[in-house]
């Protein structure tokens, strides 16, 4: 199966609609402690903040943004390089972090978010994203399982169905064969100072 026939199946099975007064824009550095404060409220612990906070200084090419409600910032959205042989590192995109405020989901935030994400990656030249996530949630995007495409999630221990890409070009036929590796962010434990353990330079 061709990355054009999945990417074929999934624009109109979304909901295009957001919720009233929403806006979504790239972060800016005022921005922070909100993204930082609404990570840990959604996941429940410092740790998603962090890897943004590091990923943001290390990474120009990743894309953050927000979802606002009036001047309230209620959803975010991170999307940083991922190493495949054969793919540059704008050409090949992780999805995730991703958070909703709890007063806030199910209303269409996150679908938007997404949605926006993908519109400002293509026209970066991004071909692919891949996400670790749940399959019923992202199958609505193109979603589908990498392995499908010859694509492995560098911990072995991730069930194959919860490790997904999705292609931003309709006429890509096929992609590099491989492992995914993400960046070193989201292996190496944070220090409570912010310190994150040497790894390979860039993104």
């Amino acid at each position: 199966m061709t990355l054009q026939a999945d990417a074929h199946k999934t624009r109109s099975r979304l909901a295009l609609g957001s919720p009233t007064g929403m806006k979504i824009r790239k972060e800016s550095d005022p921005d922070f402690d909100e993204i930082r404060r609404l990570n840990e409220l959604v996941f429940g612990g410092p740790l998603e903040g962090k890897i943004v906070d590091a990923l943001r200084v290390r990474c120009p090419e990743a894309l953050s943004l927000d979802a606002l409600d009036g001047d309230r910032i209620i959803g975010h959205i991170f999307f940083s390089a991922v190493a495949i042989e054969g793919m540059t590192a704008t050409e090949a995109m992780g999805l995730g972090p991703m958070s909703v405020h709890p007063d806030f989901q199910r209303k269409g935030v996150g679908k938007a978010l997404v949605q926006a994400g993908f519109d400002s990656l293509r026209k970066s030249g991004c071909a692919i994203v891949v996400v670790l996530g749940h399959p019923e949630y992202y199958a609505q995007f193109g979603f589908v399982p990498a392995s499908r495409h010859g694509l492995r999630c560098q911990w072995e221990s991730v069930p194959d169905d919860v490790f997904m890409v999705k292609s931003l070009k309709p006429h890509l036929a096929r992609i590099p064969q491989g492992i995914v590796r993400y960046q070193k962010e989201f292996e190496t434990p944070i220090k409570d100072d912010g310190e994150q353990g040497k790894g390979a330079d860039g993104c």
